[in-house]
C-alpha cells in the first residue's frame, strides 16, 4: 500500500481550543499514550516555558500520526494576533487546514483574519466548531455567524446533541437524514453546472455517492467548507473530524522523490548545543545526510542530521523525501523563508511588517554583548524581528507586533539565554519614500561632481577606486525597492565579482543596506534604483570600494530626491450595536481616522475606517466602554501615509557617509 502524506494546519482565534484539539487528535490516532492539558502545561506541542505558563501557543509545532495509509503531519499554529506572521509562514507549506471556532464565543476577530488568509491562498479548509460541551454553546448561532462573517459556502456534515453538557455529542448525517441530501445538492450545484442540471430536474435523483465525490472535489478546490461539531476536551466529534480530513482534504501523495530536491524553510530553532535546526516541507526530491544543498541567495551547506516526523515527535532518519516535513541540521546560514532548490512562486508573504519598536536593555551591563547575539538568533527564528544597534548610545531596539510579543521576547531571553532585560516605551516604526527623481555620480580620480542640475561643483576627491552613478525614482506604493543596471557590461569589474549577475546582486544588496536609514533615519522604500555609471581600475579596485561608494552615492541621490516620512496605517472594520454608532464615530474621529464606509444592519452597524497603527490600541480600549463590550474590531495592514506636520526622526546607527567622507 503506497504512503500518502497530508500536511495539516490547526488554526484558531486564541482560546478556541486549538492546542487541546491537536492533543486530542494525536491521542485518538495513537501517536501519544496520554492526553496533555493546556491548563497543566503538559501538551506535546506547547514546549516553551511561556507557552505552558500562559496556556497559549507562541511558536508553531509539528507532530504526526497515521490514519491507515495516510501519514498526517499536524502543525499547531499560534492564535494570538501578535504572531500572525508565524501563522502565515506556515500556510505556504500546508495541504489543508482545520479552522477551530468556539461554540460559545463563535466567530472572533482573529477567526476572520485567518479565514481571509486561507481563502486568499485557496487552502482547503474544514471548520470544527469546538467546545459544544460548554455552557452557552449554540450551534445555530455559530453557523449563522460563519455564513455571515466568513463564507456562505458551508456544508454542515452532522448534528450536535446535548449542547452545554459533558454528554454533548456529534452525529454525522446519513444520506437519508431529513433535508441533508437536498441541502448538500443545492450547495454543491452552485459550483457544478452538470450537477445543477440534475438537481433542477429532480434533486432526489442525484446519487449520494456522486455528492460525496463532489464534496471532496470542491473542498479540495476551496470552493466549499465542511463544518463539524465536537469537543476536543471530551473527544466528541473528533473521530468524524479525522474521517473528514482523510476523505475530503488533498494528500500530497508520494511526489517526485527522484527529482531535484525542493523544499521550503518555515521555522528555525536552536538545538541544545546552540546549533541551528531548520524545519522544512519537502515538495520534491530526496535529501540525504551529508548532501550539500544550495539555499537562499546562493548559499550552500552540508546536512549533518535529518529528523522526520513519524507518529508523534521527529525521529532520526538517513533521508527525507517529497511530501514530508523534517528537521535539518548543519545548514548554519539558512534562514526562515529560504527555499532549498527551485520552487514555484515568488516566495512573498502578505502579512504586515511590524509597526512598533522598543529599545531593549540588559539589566546587567555585563550582558550587553550576549544580548546582541541572543537577539540576532531570535531574529533568525522570526526575520520580522528586526534588530538595530546604536553603538553611539549602546542601545539595541527590536521591531514588534504588540505587547504580548514583547513579553515573549523578554521571557525567552531570560529562560533560554539567562539574560534579564527591560523594555523602554514602545514607539511607531515609520518609513520614508522619495519625493522626486534624484541622481548622483562619483567618478574615479575626479575632483568635481555633477549635481542634479547638470552643473559642476567642486568637491573633495573621490576617496574610492571606483566609479558609481545612481538614479533614484519614486515607485508605486507597496512596490518595495527595485534595483536595475543601466551601464555597458564591459564596465562591470568581472575580475572582482566573476559574473555580471553576481555584481548586480551585490550592488542591489549594497543599495538596500544604504536605504535602511534615510534622510530622517527611517528605512526608505517604494523606489526604483538605477545604476547609471560604473568604472574601475584593474588591478587596484576592490569590492570594498564599490560597497562604500554605493552608500555615499546613494545617500547623495536620496538627498537630491528628498523624502517624505510616512506612518503605518490600518484598515479597521468595527461591528457595533447601532445604538452606539454616534459615540463610536466621535471616538474614531478624535483618533484622526478617515471613515471609509458605514452601514446599518438593523441592530448592528459596521464602520470601516483607516487609522494610524499607533492609535489602534487606543481605539480598542475605548470600544469596550462605548459599546458595552459588544464591539468586534477587525484590522488589517493598509500601507503607509505621509505624516502631517513635523516629520519624526530616528537617530542613525551608522555613520552618515557624506559626513564621513568630508572628515
Amino acid at each position: 500500500m503506497s504512503r500518502r502524506t497530508l500536511n495539516l494546519g490547526i488554526l484558531a482565534h486564541v482560546d478556541a481550543g486549538k492546542t487541546t484539539l491537536t492533543e486530542r487528535l494525536l491521542y485518538d490516532a495513537g501517536a501519544i499514550d496520554e492526553l496533555g492539558s493546556v491548563d497543566a502545561g503538559t501538551t506535546l506541542t506547547d514546549s516553551l516555558v511561556l507557552e505552558r505558563q500562559r496556556g497559549i501557543t507562541i511558536k508553531s509545532a509539528v507532530a504526526s500520526f497515521e490514519l491507515g495509509d495516510l501519514q498526517v503531519n499536524l502543525i499547531d499554529t499560534p492564535g494570538h494576533p501578535d504572531f500572525i506572521a508565524e501563522v502565515e509562514r506556515i500556510l505556504s507549506v500546508l495541504d489543508g487546514a482545520v479552522l477551530v471556532i468556539s461554540a460559545v464565543e463563535g466567530v472572533q476577530p482573529q477567526t476572520r483574519i485567518l479565514m481571509r488568509a486561507l481563502q486568499r491562498l485557496r487552502l482547503p479548509t474544514l471548520i470544527f466548531v469546538n467546545k459544544i460541551d460548554r455552557a452557552g454553546a449554540d450551534d445555530a448561532r455559530v453557523i449563522a455567524a460563519i455564513s455571515k462573517r466568513l463564507t456562505p459556502a458551508v456544508v454542515v456534515l452532522g448534528a450536535a446533541g446535548s449542547l452545554g453538557s459533558r454528554s454533548a455529542s456529534f452525529t454525522p448525517f446519513s444520506d437519508d437524514a431529513v433535508g441533508f441530501h437536498s441541502a448538500l445538492s443545492e450547495t454543491l450545484a452552485e459550483h457544478d453546472e452538470e450537477l445543477m442540471a440534475s438537481y433542477v430536474e429532480n434533486e432526489s435523483n442525484v446519487p449520494y455517492r456522486r455528492l460525496r465525490e463532489q464534496l471532496a472535489s470542491q473542498t479540495r478546490q476551496s470552493l466549499v467548507h465542511p463544518v463539524l461539531y465536537g469537543s476536543a476536551l471530551t473527544g466528541a466529534g473528533v473521530d468524524s473530524l479525522l474521517s473528514a480530513a482523510a476523505e475530503l482534504l488533498p494528500p500530497t501523495g508520494e511526489g517526485d522523490s527522484d527529482g531535484p530536491p525542493a523544499a521550503s524553510v518555515f521555522k528555525i530553532e536552536r538545538g541544545p548545543g546552540g546549533e541551528k535546526v531548520a524545519y522544512v516541507r519537502m515538495f520534491s526530491g530526496t535529501i540525504r545526510t551529508r548532501d550539500r544543498l544550495r539555499f537562499g541567495n546562493g548559499l550552500e551547506g552540508k546536512v549533518t542530521e535529518i529528523a522526520v516526523f513519524e507518529r508523534g515527535p521527529a525521529v532520526s532518519r538517513p533521508l527525507v523525501s517529497a511530501g514530508s516535513v523534517a528537521k535539518l541540521r548543519g545548514l548554519g546560514e539558512i534562514q526562515v523563508g529560504d527555499h532549498i532548490g527551485e520552487l514555484g512562486g515568488d516566495g512573498s508573504h502578505q502579512f504586515a511588517p511590524p509597526a512598533l519598536e522598543s529599545v531593549v536593555v540588559a539589566r546587567n551591563t555585563d550582558d550587553r554583548g550576549r544580548l546582541r547575539v541572543a537577539l540576532g538568533q531570535l531574529s533568525e527564528q522570526d526575520p520580522l524581528i528586526d534588530v538595530r544597534q546604536d553603538d553611539a548610545l549602546g542601545e539595541i531596539s527590536v521591531s514588534l507586533y504588540g505587547e504580548v510579543q514583547k513579553e515573549v521576547i523578554g521571557a525567552t531571553l531570560a529562560a533560554d539565554y539567562g539574560i534579564d532585560v527591560e523594555f523602554r516605551e514602545t514607539t511607531t516604526v515609520f518609513v520614508e519614500r522619495p519625493v522626486r527623481t534624484g541622481e548622483a555620480v562619483e567618478v574615479l580620480h575626479a575632483k568635481t561632481q555633477s549635481n542634479v542640475t547638470g552643473k559642476s561643483s567642486p568637491v573633495s576627491a573621490n576617496p574610492f577606486l571606483a566609479t558609481t552613478g545612481v538614479r533614484i525614482d519614486p515607485a508605486a506604493e507597496g512596490s518595495g525597492v527595485v534595483f536595475r543596471l543601466d551601464v555597458d557590461i564591459r564596465l562591470v569589474p568581472i575580475y572582482i565579482y566573476k559574473t555580471v549577475d553576481a555584481f548586480v546582486d551585490l550592488m542591489a544588496q549594497y543599495a538596500r543596506e544604504a536605504l535602511e536609514e534615510g534622510l530622517f533615519g527611517w528605512r526608505v522604500t517604494d523606489c526604483t534604483l538605477t545604476m547609471t555609471d560604473c568604472g574601475y581600475r584593474a588591478p587596484g579596485s576592490t569590492a570594498r570600494d564599490f560597497h562604500q561608494l554605493a552608500r555615499l552615492v546613494l545617500t547623495q541621490a536620496l538627498e537630491r530626491a528628498g523624502t517624505v516620512v510616512c506612518e503605518p496605517v490600518v484598515a479597521v472594520s468595527l461591528e457595533i450595536p447601532t445604538s452606539s454608532i454616534g459615540a463610536v464615530l466621535a471616538a474614531v474621529g478624535r483618533l484622526g481616522a478617515g471613515i471609509e464606509t458605514q452601514s446599518v444592519r438593523e441592530d448592528l452597524s459596521v464602520i470601516e475606517a483607516v487609522v494610524a497603527a499607533a492609535r489602534v490600541p487606543d481605539l480598542r480600549g475605548q470600544l469596550a466602554g462605548l459599546t458595552g463590550g459588544e464591539a468586534v474590531l477587525e484590522s488589517s495592514f493598509a500601507g503607509y501615509r505621509p505624516v502631517v506636520g513635523e516629520p519624526p526622526t530616528r537617530r542613525r546607527t551608522s555613520p552618515d557617509p557624506r559626513i564621513a567622507r568630508s572628515t
